[in-house]
């Protein structure tokens, strides 16, 4: 059966999708007011560069599974907004992907593209801005992820309060 079918259910994904939301929603809570710009080195991406470019990733993620397979160069040579406009274009972005996985449309991209693809490089950067804040003195709590209380279709800011969490 072809990833690409018709009226398959794409429960996983949006799995996928909430625990982005999730994890990022709590990475990027309680951020101080000068994180986004943090530089730990002249070459490395400041954490709006990075909350920035899992926009684009997102919305990128959104284009394939509606069968736009390219990727523009001007889509990654946007300069970042500033940290609280990327933040909600995050949210507004998962907003806009889980929408779509749960509208029943066809998936014209294979599924474990997107997901081996865009939405573990979303993942992988979510972490690197957690680590980012420990390193800016405003760590986030680690927390046993497994019990978390994540939802398919909860993918904006308000998420659930942690299960578990340690220092």
């Amino acid at each position: 059966m072809s990833s690409t079918t018709a009226g398959r259910d794409w429960g996983m994904l949006r799995h996928v999708v909430a625990t982005i939301a999730y994890r990022g929603g709590k990475t990027l809570r309680g951020a101080p007011p000068d994180f986004g710009t943090f530089a730990i080195g002249e070459k490395t991406r400041t954490p709006v560069q990075i909350l920035a470019h899992i926009g684009d990733l997102l919305e990128w993620t959104l284009r394939l599974a509606q069968g736009q397979q390219e990727w523009r160069a001007a889509w990654r040579a946007a300069a970042p907004l500033t940290w609280s406009a990327e933040t909600d274009r995050f949210f507004a972005s998962l907003s806009a992907l889980d929408e779509f996985l749960a509208s029943g449309a066809p998936l014209r991209f294979p599924a474990e593209k997107l997901f081996q693809g865009p939405l573990s490089d979303a993942l992988t950067h979510v972490g690197q801005i957690a680590m980012l804040r420990r390193l800016a003195g405003s760590p986030v709590k680690g927390e046993v992820m497994i019990r978390a209380d994540i939802v398919p279709g909860r993918v904006g800011p308000d998420q659930s309060a942690p299960v578990r969490e340690f220092d």
